[in-house]
């Protein structure tokens, strides 16, 4: 793997902190949901967001 620019650690700590911002707040709503369907909704978006974080991480 190529070495990573400042930019690059940059862009990749901003999408890392989103998708991990994303995970806690879908988590919540989903913890919050009386609907099933809804709740498994934002259980399976909070999901989504972890695996793409955890996939990111890998860059660093």
């Amino acid at each position: 793997m190529a070495d990573l620019s400042v930019l690059d650690l940059q862009n990749l700590r901003h999408l890392i902190g989103g998708y991990d911002t994303c995970h806690c707040k879908l988590t919540e709503y989903a913890s919050q949901s009386k609907d099933p369907e809804v709740k498994q909704l934002f259980q399976d978006a909070a999901n989504s967001a972890m695996k793409n974080k955890q996939e990111l991480m890998k860059f660093l």
